[in-house]
């Protein structure tokens, strides 16, 4: 079983400092995972994400590699750590929620679901015990319990009929799970997902019936899905209460920087969000003065770096001018760069987050320092 050690607690919070081993080396927390969907930090190779921007986990995506891929030539290459070079530990999301956002291409029964590939548009079914086998092919150190992730808004019967089916499903994620062995010679853990949209009756008794299936962690699943954001606090801070203190919390998908702060705040542990790479593919870089639009005519000739506070590869060594330039003559190296820069800043935050939990002083760095983040930087663009 996995077990968080947990550091430190900060006095006014819920917010903890620990840290959990797997076969691939020990995961300190708060941490935030690099989304790699299929097999790949868009941008970044696998040297920059351990040795500059300093990654303890990446996340991979089930659905993708499945499809792209496929889990014949994973299991030829001896899995995923393997096949893409990485050494440290890999998260798999269970592809509940790609599967789920094709609304037109799938169909949910009570045993799985059918869906088309985005792909070619053939046909396939993931049950829960598919959706083990595949991950084992996979060879994550953590993989995900396939759940039906609700979308908002949703009414009180269609999350309530959902949240069922995710308890359900988790039942028989954990048998296949009990019934499998690793293929590659390292200890996988197997995460559950509480679900139940808004409504706190449904998040409760979800948590409580995932908790009873004694998974080795547990994620919150269902927000940033277009929720307000203090809906999305309000039920964070709620469903911690049920979580136990000695598993990992991950709150999947989440997302802003002050957004990971606010969650840190109120007990989670893990995050992962495509949004540092996908701002930094669209020109906008997260710094300790808030969100630089780097195709702003104002940085043409500012020689200044990018964030005078952050010493990542893209700071030392290149100014706003030069990645000016790279964006607006749409080089790839702008793509390369700016996600270097937005990774680091991610991971620097978390990693400052653990050290003032550890210090005794993180509401007070936190107030200090959220709205500086959260500023958007706008000025008039070429």
């Amino acid at each position: 079983m996995l077990t968080i050690n947990i550091l430190a607690k900060d006095k006014y919070s819920k917010a903890r400092a620990g840290k959990f081993e797997t076969d691939h080396g020990v995961v300190e927390t708060p941490v935030f995972m690099p989304v790699g969907t299929q097999g790949t930090v868009k941008a970044v190779n696998q040297s920059c994400l351990e040795n500059d921007i300093k990654a303890q986990i990446v996340l991979s995506n089930t659905y993708h590699l499945y499809l792209r891929p496929g889990t014949d030539v994973l299991e030829k290459a001896g899995g995923l750590h393997k096949f893409i070079n990485w050494k440290k530990p890999i998260l798999t999301d269970s592809g509940g929620y790609q599967v789920f956002s094709l609304s037109e291409l799938r169909k949910i029964k009570s045993d799985g679901v059918e869906f088309r590939s985005h792909l070619d548009g053939s046909k396939h079914f993931f049950t829960p015990a598919k959706v083990i086998a595949i991950q084992r092919s996979i060879g994550a150190d953590i993989i995900m319990a396939l759940d039906e992730c609700t979308p908002y808004p949703c009414d009180y019967d269609y999350a309530r009929h959902s949240k069922k089916l995710t308890s359900d499903w988790a039942v028989l994620n954990k048998e296949a799970f009990e019934n499998s062995q690793p293929l590659y010679g390292h200890k996988q853990f197997l995460f559950g997902i509480i679900q139940g949209s808004i409504y706190k009756d449904l998040r409760e008794s979800s948590a409580k019936e995932i908790i009873r299936q004694d998974f080795d962690g547990y994620a919150i699943g269902g927000l940033a899905v277009g929720e307000p954001t203090d809906t999305m606090y309000e039920m964070v801070n709620f469903t911690t209460d049920f979580m136990p203190e000695n598993k990992p919390r991950y709150l999947m998908g989440v997302g802003r920087p002050e957004n990971i702060l606010e969650a840190i705040q109120r007990g989670i542990d893990m995050f992962d969000c495509v949004m540092p790479t996908r701002n930094a593919r669209n020109a906008n870089l997260f710094t300790s003065a808030g969100v630089l639009s780097m195709r702003n005519a104002k940085y043409k000739d500012d020689f200044s770096t990018i964030d005078e506070n952050c010493d990542c590869y893209t700071c030392r060594n290149y100014t706003k001018a030069y990645l000016r330039h790279l964006y607006t003559a749409k080089e790839i190296l702008a793509l390369e760069l700016g996600s270097i820069h937005n990774l680091h800043f991610y991971m620097n935050l978390v990693r400052t987050a653990r050290e003032k939990i550890i210090e005794g002083n993180f509401i007070d760095w936190k107030e200090k320092i959220i709205n500086k983040i959260s500023q958007v930087n706008n000025s008039t663009e070429e």
